[in-house]
């Protein structure tokens, strides 16, 4: 139930969905970058391991052999600023050059895991400083929440799940491990690197389906927040297309105009127009060399489109006769396209002689 006291039974149209990226609320799992970043870095250290190594080597070579402290010039005049400015830049260079394709990677996979999640989503207004987030009661009431319980309870969850998954990875090379005592230094450290990184690896790929599931929840739980009350729907419908009744208003005059259209458009082919003689027109069409077959209306309309037919007639020099009551009856019992009723023959058999006067044929039988 919700504040319009209807059950949300109707999926989000695109509309809402848009309203909702505009406003940041989309689905993400906050885990999902983090983890696959740890499952790149592990897996960059494994392949790389001993060319990162080589770079603290020579790092530490570099930090701990420049006696700058120890020069005695560099104590005088200044001399030892400026000494430790280029020895921190040395560092930096010797450091973090070479690191920056380890780091460039990690970062292009966290952009990657972000966008993957929610594409390109720019939202300056979450930048600006919003009164509410300084409140200390709305801040309490959000660390207290159910929401901060459940993303507790879900990290001690992971906690244990990460927790078993590095005992079942390491459990087996414990005695390994109770063994190395007698192994050179050098062969301990590579074991027990190696088996950090298998650790590492199988707990970052636990991290990783724990994050995806945690994803495919949050899609789903914005897919529920984000359905609509059949008022809601009704409600947004009217705001993109209009009032309902003024649709059907606007559609029923469209359906007008395009009947009166086509009732118009035979009215260039008749013989004779009937008329009221301003409100209703009926054009009337009749074949003098067959006399077997009665007259048909070819078109006829009100108002707007009797004086279309009107001026369709008047530019073809088609006969304009003012018989109102005859208009009335032919208006209310003929459509376009039906032949005049036998009850009406003599009436108009009398305006196809007047046009037969105009027109030089022989008049028709009645």
């Amino acid at each position: 139930m919700n504040e319009d006291g209807g059950e949300k039974t109707h999926e989000a149209t695109p509309r809402r969905l848009e309203d909702a990226r505009r406003e940041g609320q989309v689905p993400r799992s906050q885990d999902l970058p983090a983890a696959l970043v740890l499952l790149a870095a592990v897996i960059l250290l494994m392949r790389l391991g001993p060319w990162v190594v080589d770079i603290f080597a020579d790092f530490a070579n570099y930090s701990l052999r420049e006696p700058f402290l120890l020069i005695v010039e560099n104590t005088e005049n200044g001399g030892l600023f400026n000494s430790m400015i280029g020895h921190l830049y040395g560092m930096t260079l010797r450091f973090l050059g070479p690191m920056t394709i380890f780091f460039g990677v990690l970062l292009l996979v966290a952009i990657g895991a972000n966008i993957g999640q929610v594409g390109f989503l720019w939202l300056p207004q979450k930048l600006a400083i919003n009164p509410s987030h300084l409140s200390p009661i709305k801040g309490f009431g959000r660390i207290f929440s159910m929401q901060s319980v459940m993303r507790l309870v879900m990290g001690i969850v992971k906690i244990i799940i990460c927790a078993a998954v590095a005992y079942y990875a390491i459990r087996n090379e414990i005695t390994t491990i109770l063994n190395l005592t007698g192994d050179e230094e050098t062969q301990i450290a590579a074991y027990l690197v190696y088996i950090l990184l298998q650790v590492a690896l199988k707990v970052a790929i636990a991290l990783v389906i724990l994050a995806i599931l945690d994803y495919m929840y949050q899609r789903w739980k914005s897919s529920q927040d984000l359905r609509m009350t059949t008022e809601e729907l009704k409600r947004e419908m009217k705001e993109m297309v209009g009032d309902p009744q003024i649709v059907m208003k606007r559609r029923q005059i469209q359906r007008e105009l395009a009947q009166g259209q086509r009732s118009a458009q035979g009215a260039s082919d008749a013989t004779v127009v009937v008329t009221n003689p301003t409100h209703l027109a009926i054009a009337i069409k009749y074949d003098w060399d067959r006399k077997d077959i009665p007259p048909i209306v070819v078109a006829k309309g009100a108002e707007y489109w009797c004086q279309e037919i009107r001026r369709i007639a008047l530019k073809h020099g088609i006969p304009i006769v003012e018989n109102k009551p005859l208009a009335r009856s032919l208006f209310k019992t003929v459509g376009v396209g039906q032949s005049i009723p036998q009850e009406h023959w003599k009436a108009v058999a009398k305006i196809l002689a007047y046009v037969s006067e105009l027109k030089g044929h022989k008049e028709p039988a009645a």
